[in-house]
C-alpha cells in the first residue's frame, strides 16, 4: 500500500522491474525462483493497488484482485517458496509454516469466496475490511506461514530477510492504524532489493550436475 494512486503506480513498476532482473538470475536455479519472482508479484500488487485509489475503493475488481493477492496467495506462495530455495536440513521443519500457510491460504479464499471486501480510501491510506471471523487465528496463520518460513528456513540471508520484514511490517502496520501515511510500497522496494541481493548472491548449479527436484514434492 502506498500513500496515492501515483505513488503506487510508480513504486509498483519499480518494484515489478526489480523483480524482472530477479527472475532472469535465477533461471539458472530453478528452486530459487519462487522466491526470486517475489517481487514480481509485489510490484502487480501495488499496481493493483493504484486502480482502487482510482475507482475510490468501493468493493470492485480492483478491490478483490489485491485481497487475493494480499491474502490467499501469498499465504501460501512464501512458504512454498521458502521450502523450494532452503538448504535439505531445513525442509522437514519448514512443513510446519508450509500447513500453516496452506490452512490459513484456503480460510482467507473461502472467505472471498463468501463475502464481500471492501476498500476505504482514509486520506493517505487504504483500510480493506473482510469481516472474518476469529481474525487473531487467521493472522496467527498468516505470520507462522511468511516470516516464520523465513526465519525457520536455516539460509543466513533469508533468516536476516525474515528480521527485516518482521520489523518493517511492524513499523507500516503502527503508521496505518493512526491513519497518518502507509508506508508499505517503501518496505516491499527495500524488501525487493534484498531478495535482488540474495538471488545475486546464490551460486548457480556446477555444469553437469543433476538438478534439484524438491520443489516438485512441494
Amino acid at each position: 500500500m502506498c500513500w496515492s494512486a501515483t505513488a503506487d503506480l510508480v513504486a509498483g513498476a519499480g518494484i515489478a522491474a526489480v523483480g524482472v532482473i530477479s527472475t532472469a538470475l535465477a533461471a539458472r536455479r530453478p528452486r530459487d525462483l519462487p522466491l526470486a519472482a517475489l517481487p514480481l508479484l509485489l510490484g502487480v500488487h501495488q499496481i493493483v493497488e493504484a486502480a482502487v485509489w482510482r475507482a475510490g475503493g468501493g468493493a470492485g475488481p480492483a478491490t478483490v484482485a489485491w485481497a487475493v493477492i494480499a491474502l490467499p496467495l501469498l499465504a501460501l506462495w512464501v512458504p512454498v517458496a521458502v521450502l523450494c530455495a532452503a538448504p535439505p536440513g531445513a525442509r522437514r521443519r519448514l512443513l510446519l509454516p508450509l500447513a500453516a500457510g496452506t490452512v490459513t491460504a484456503a480460510a482467507l479464499a473461502y472467505a472471498l469466496a463468501t463475502r464481500t471486501v471492501t476498500a476505504d480510501i482514509r486520506g493517505h491510506t487504504v483500510g480493506y475490511a473482510l469481516g472474518l471471523p476469529r481474525p487473531e487465528l487467521v493472522v496467527a496463520g498468516y505470520l507462522l506461514a511468511t516470516i516464520g518460513a523465513l526465519l525457520l528456513s536455516g539460509d543466513r540471508g533469508l533468516v536476516l530477510f525474515g528480521v527485516l520484514v518482521a520489523v518493517g511490517a511492524a513499523v507500516c502496520v503502527a503508521l496505518w492504524r493512526q491513519e497518518y501515511i502507509s508506508t508499505w510500497c517503501a518496505f516491499a522496494a527495500v524488501c525487493s532489493v534484498v531478495l535482488l541481493a540474495w538471488v545475486r548472491r546464490r551460486r548457480p548449479p556446477a555444469p553437469g550436475a543433476s538438478p534439484d527436484r524438491s520443489c516438485r514434492a512441494a
